[in-house]
This record gives C-alpha cells, structure tokens and sequence, in this order.
C-alpha cells in the first residue's frame, strides 16, 4: 500500500507563485511515475504534469513554461513549483504515483488564484 500526502496549496493572486508538495510512503517500488491532476468544479480531473523515477517530464499544454515539476528519488517526494499563475488554474491538486500497473492518489490540496 502506496500512501500519498500533498502540502502547500492556498490562496494567491493572479501572477502568484506556488509550490505544491508530495511525500509519498509505504511499499515503494523503485521503478514508477509520479504526478500531478487537478480538478476544477464541474470539470474532469486532467493531468498537469508528471515526471518518471528516470526523470522524464510531461506538462499539460495549459501549464507549459509556467509549471515545473521535480521529483527526489531518494527522499520519495515530487514537487510542482506554479508560476505566472492564472484564475483558470484554480482547482483541487491531486498527487499521484503509478507503478506496476498499479496507482495511488492523495487526497487533494486546494488551489485557488483569485484577486
């Protein structure tokens, strides 16, 4: 069993930056991807980033040249620094891993970009 805990939403205002964090716990495999959804009301959850154990990155095209994100193998943590941000990136973060054909999601932190 994989358990994921995220840090860091809030509040901020357009052109804000944040930085969301996961640690991850449990049993880990070595070999696995770990990302980043978001959902907003009324919308389907959509992936904004995700980065592999070798450290490849994927971004969605909305938040490309806006977000990073970064992974410590070491530490089990994936991070997701948010600049330049925009009211449309308000929504629930979720952090997520996928291993093995198997995956598991946190519980989901609070964004909200609004003046």
């Amino acid at each position: 069993q994989v358990h994921l805990v995220e840090s860091g939403g809030g509040l901020v205002q357009p052109g804000g930056s944040l930085r969301l964090s996961c640690a991850a716990s449990g049993l880990l495999a070595s070999i696995n991807t770990m990302g980043w959804y978001r959902q907003a009301p009324g919308k389907e959850r959509e992936l904004v980033a995700s980065i592999t154990s070798g450290g490849n990155t994927d971004y969605a095209d909305s938040v490309k040249g806006r977000f990073t994100i970064s992974r410590d193998n070491a530490k089990n943590t994936v991070s997701l620094q948010m600049n330049s941000l925009k009211p449309e990136d308000t929504a629930v973060y979720y952090c997520h891993r996928w291993w093995l054909g198997r995956e598991s999601w946190g519980q989901g932190t609070q964004v909200t970009v609004s003046s």
